[in-house]
């Protein structure tokens, strides 16, 4: 029988690997990997395209050597504008899940923009918006893969107002992205609280919110908000984590526990490097889970 701390898994970002252009230092998978294991995750998210093997069978094994499995990957898809169809790109990407059994898409609504700095108003694309979601948890279910929409500062959805236009225009359900919920105006535990059975896949990580603050009136960029340090491990920044962990449980929630902290590296870490960050997160969360049974 699984137990819910058999369901941490990790992200690459919290180890400064990012899609987004000039990011950062990239570290390598096999440190990456190598790490995550160590630190006792089950499972990862792919991470941006080419830090993963292509190849869904060599990927399987990439993880195999590492006792790691997939859980899915993050991926901004352009979803607003009536003249682009998103659906080519996402089938030629779920052609892939069923090989490294992998069973969660986390879609985000791009803005065609490079990083996450700045975004346009969106005022017609909605109804696009809303309808591409629907059609893409579709074919995503037709492949027995479970699409998500990931609420993310720099996107098309991002504020409290955005995110319950969705919930209420569409069937698809979230990525409870504890962090950028926060930045973006919604308390994550709230949320929870009004609408755990939409939450189907999760982040988890904790933000500083006096930083976040400053991020959400545009006194500093996303990235600069980042380099300050505005995300923390679980627990030591103003997430409530018992109350979205006790709201979950309450509606027998069965899907993964991502670990994120979105970090910026300039070089190789000497000494331990992000990987203590996780582990003190992972150890938290588990407590957290222990005593939700």
């Amino acid at each position: 029988m699984t137990s819910s701390t058999d369901k941490i898994a990790g992200a690459p970002i919290s180890w400064g690997v990012c899609e987004v252009p000039g990011w950062a230092y990239q570290l390598s998978p096999e440190r990456v990997l190598t790490e995550m294991q160590q630190v006792g995750l089950a499972a990862t998210e792919f991470g941006p395209d080419g830090f993963l093997p292509s190849d869904p069978a060599a990927m399987a094994r990439f993880l195999a050597v590492h006792h790691l499995t997939a859980v899915g990957g993050f991926t901004p898809v352009v979803l607003h504008e009536p003249g682009h169809d998103p659906a080519p790109e996402i089938e030629r990407l779920l052609e892939g899940y069923d090989a490294a059994h992998a069973g969660t898409l986390v879609l985000s609504a791009a803005t065609g923009r490079d990083g996450y700095d700045t975004r346009p108003d969106l005022e017609a694309g909605w109804r696009t918006l809303l309808a591409n979601l629907d059609r893409l948890t579709g074919l995503a279910a037709a492949r027995g893969v479970r699409a998500v929409l990931h609420p993310h500062v720099g996107t098309m959805v991002e504020r409290g107002e955005e995110v319950q236009r969705v919930l209420e225009g569409s069937v698809i359900s979230l990525c409870l992205d504890t962090g950028h919920l926060l930045i973006g105006g919604t308390d994550p535990a709230e949320l929870t609280r009004q609408a755990p059975d939409r939450v189907a896949h999760t982040h988890f990580k904790d933000v500083d919110d006096q930083i976040a603050a400053q991020v959400r009136s545009g006194r500093l960029t996303y990235t600069e908000g980042v380099r300050r340090g505005m995300y923390r491990p679980l627990g030591r920044g103003d997430v409530d984590f018992a109350a979205i962990v006790s709201h979950l449980r309450g509606r027998d929630y069965g899907g993964w526990y991502v670990l994120e902290q979105d970090t910026i590296l300039t070089e190789e870490p000497r000494g331990e490097g992000p990987v203590a960050d996780v582990r003190d997160s992972a150890d938290y969360l588990r407590g957290l889970l222990t005593a939700a049974r």
